[in-house]
């Protein structure tokens, strides 16, 4: 159920799919960014937090994708590395290797921790 649950969630995310992404989450799900202010990247908590923060990363990079998944779930922790591949409004194209590190309860996502690679 976990690995199909962090399935679902990166399926959503690559389609763009808010409310399927919201679907996967707890009530008071905490996000941390990979970048911010704090040593936990900026933080969002609460659906309604990350209805305003997920689509973000779409309207960064209108072609945004997470591609070359791999899920891991070991009890009520998962994690998901990926590659980022997106092109901003500018027309620059990124690409980073990242993870992201889960706290799962109740059949879905509790928080989401996110770390990628920084080029230069």
């Amino acid at each position: 159920m976990s690995l199909a649950l962090l399935e679902r969630f990166a399926a959503a995310w690559n389609a763009h799919d808010l409310d399927a992404l919201l679907s996967t989450v707890t009530d008071d799900c905490v996000f941390d960014t990979a970048a911010g202010a704090n040593a936990h990247g900026k933080r969002f908590v609460g659906k309604q937090a990350l209805r305003a923060a997920f689509p973000a990363a779409w309207q960064t990079w209108p072609d945004a994708r997470w591609e070359d998944a791999t899920h891991f779930v070991c009890g009520e922790r998962g994690v998901s590395e990926w590659t980022f591949r997106g092109t901003d409004r500018n027309g620059v194209k990124l690409e980073v290797r990242g993870v992201d590190l889960f706290e799962l309860r109740d059949g879905k996502i509790a928080r989401k921790d996110t770390y990628r690679k920084q080029r230069s």
